[in-house]
C-alpha cells in the first residue's frame, strides 16, 4: 500500500488550509478595520467599546439602554461605564421614557455625530475601496459569508437594522 495521500486527503488538506487562511484573513481584516478609528478614538482615551455604542445610537437614534446592551452583547456595568464617559463627555444624550420612566432612550448630541461621522467616514473609505477592487460578486459572497457566520439570534438583529435602512 503507497503512503502517498489519497485525493479525498488532499482535498481536505486543502480545504483546512483555506479556512486557516480565511481566519487570518479576518484577524489582519479586522485590524486594518478598526486601525483608522483607533487612532481617532485614542486621541480621547476612548476604546472600542465607545465606537461600538456611538456607532449603534446613531444607528437607531432613541435606542433604550436595554437595546443597546442586547445588541452589544456585554454587561451592564461595562455599558454603564461607557455610556457614563460619553454622557459627561457631551456626546451622548439620555432622556428618561415617556411611555416608561424607568427606560432611557439614548441620542447623539451635534458632538457625538461629528465624531460618529469621522468614525464612520474612516471605515466607509476603506470598505469602499475594499468593494471597489473586489467587485460586486466578490462583495456579495463577502455578505453572504458574513451572514452565514452569525449566530441565529445576531442575524435576526443585523436584519432588523437593516430592515431601518428602507
Amino acid at each position: 500500500m503507497s503512503d502517498a495521500p489519497t485525493g479525498e486527503m488532499l482535498m481536505r488538506q486543502d480545504a483546512e488550509e483555506h479556512l486557516r487562511k480565511g481566519i487570518e484573513a479576518m484577524f489582519f481584516a479586522y485590524r486594518g478595520f478598526t486601525a483608522d478609528p483607533d487612532r481617532i478614538l485614542a486621541d480621547m482615551a476612548y476604546g472600542r467599546a465607545h465606537h461600538r455604542a456611538v456607532h449603534f445610537i446613531n444607528r437607531a437614534p432613541g435606542t433604550t439602554v436595554n437595546n443597546l446592551l442586547e445588541i452589544l452583547g456585554v454587561t451592564k456595568q461595562s455599558l454603564n461605564r461607557v455610556l457614563r464617559t460619553l454622557i459627561e463627555d457631551g456626546l451622548v444624550e439620555s432622556r428618561v421614557g415617556t411611555a416608561d420612566k424607568r427606560e432611557r432612550h439614548l441620542f447623539l448630541t451635534e458632538a457625538g455625530q461629528a465624531l460618529e461621522q469621522a468614525l464612520s467616514n474612516a471605515q466607509r473609505d476603506r470598505m469602499r475601496a475594499a468593494y471597489s477592487a473586489a467587485g460586486p460578486e466578490a462583495v456579495a459572497g463577502f455578505c453572504q459569508v458574513l451572514e452565514a457566520m452569525m449566530d441565529h439570534d445576531l442575524l435576526r438583529m443585523y436584519r432588523l437594522l437593516s430592515e431601518t435602512d428602507k
